[in-house]
């Protein structure tokens, strides 16, 4: 992991196209802004883990062979 240090207005540039800024520090809190194109999508990382929980809880084939043996 990078571990960056940054001010308030302050950014930072991943791969030419994607823009983190520290928009504001308040105590502990801090409020970061990112830019980065459509088709990239961003999530916090709870979000992130739990849209990953739901995909693999989809595509679990011991569901798939339950529903099998209903029919």
């Amino acid at each position: 992991m990078l571990a960056l240090s940054r001010k308030k207005n302050e950014a930072i540039v991943i791969n030419n196209d994607i823009e983190i800024t520290i928009l504001d520090v308040k105590g502990e809190q801090v409020k970061v802004g990112i830019s980065a194109p459509r088709e990239i999508p961003v999530y916090r990382k709870e979000v992130y883990v739990q849209i990953q929980k739901a995909n693999e809880e989809a595509a679990d084939v011991s569901g798939i062979e339950a529903l099998k043996n209903l029919f």
